[in-house]
């Protein structure tokens, strides 16, 4: 009962404040005002609280703009977490664009939705590629889908396509991010606990957020690791197989406890 009544009093609060700030946001996004680039930062930052997840931030975020930030994928509580860190718009799987109310979310916070299918590629690239030249900053998840948190996915190189062209000057800077669910009400978290926080296969998306919200603090470590670019990679295959080794390493890091290189910054 007493997580049930926690589930409950969570969504009530997340319902509430989506619900206060989505004019702000909408008459934000219609008039392209920069706010609506900061509006989504104050909302995930505050549901990451009411969820009880505590962000334990390593390494810089790149502040150059546009940035693309290619991060591991392992549930809708990504979005959220990342959302509380980076002020930029993700791009999301052209199936999310239609579902119930999520959908509108991630219209609002200005998405890019993208086909899975080969022919949509070029399509694809040049609205990335339109956005990055605009300045927004772009986090992309390139796995294609999200996985259990125990091993990162190869990330698929077409997603790097936008890395390819310039934004109108200098090769778009890419910054690899790992996240990882590290700890549970403080303790290092079982590997049989991580399909709680992990969303993935046919799970469903009701009863998984409701489980999620009885949970305990949850502890996220959020790497950013160095910063590249195309040039330094023969193609973006290379560069695509370079972002996914180092997002491995550091999740590999994160759940295994091992000590950040840098001091740890709360978020």
């Amino acid at each position: 009962m007493a997580r049930a009544a926690q589930s409950l009093c969570r969504l009530v609060l997340i319902v509430g404040l989506t619900l206060s700030l989505l004019p702000l946001q909408w008459v934000a996004v219609r008039l392209g005002m920069r706010l609506a680039e900061r509006i989504p930062l104050l909302y995930h930052r505050i549901v990451c609280r009411i969820v009880g997840l505590r962000i334990e931030r390593r390494g810089e975020m790149c502040t150059a703009r546009p940035t693309l930030f290619a991060c591991n994928h392992m549930s809708y509580l990504d979005v959220s977490v990342l959302g509380a860190l980076i002020p930029g718009s993700f791009v999301a799987k052209r199936e999310v664009a239609d579902w119930p109310f999520f959908g509108w979310l991630a219209k609002l916070q200005r998405c890019v939705f993208v086909e899975r299918r080969p022919g949509r590629a070029v399509g694809q690239r040049d609205e990335m590629t339109e956005r990055l030249a605009a300045g927004d900053n772009l986090i992309l998840f390139p796995e294609g889908t999200s996985s259990d948190g125990t091993r990162v996915i190869p990330f698929r190189s077409a997603l790097f396509s936008a890395a390819e062209r310039r934004a109108g000057g200098p090769p778009i800077t890419v910054q690899p991010v790992s996240i990882a669910y590290s700890k549970l009400g403080g303790l290092p978290m079982p590997r049989y606990m991580r399909p709680y926080l992990a969303w993935y296969g046919e799970m469903q998306l009701v009863s998984h957020l409701w489980d999620v919200l009885g949970l305990a603090p949850v502890t996220v470590v959020v790497e950013f690791h160095q910063p590249v670019t195309i040039e330094q990679f023969a193609s973006r295959k290379e560069l695509a197989a370079h972002c996914q080794a180092i997002a491995a390493a550091g999740v590999s890091a994160a759940i295994h406890g091992v000590a950040p290189r840098a001091a740890a910054m709360g978020a």
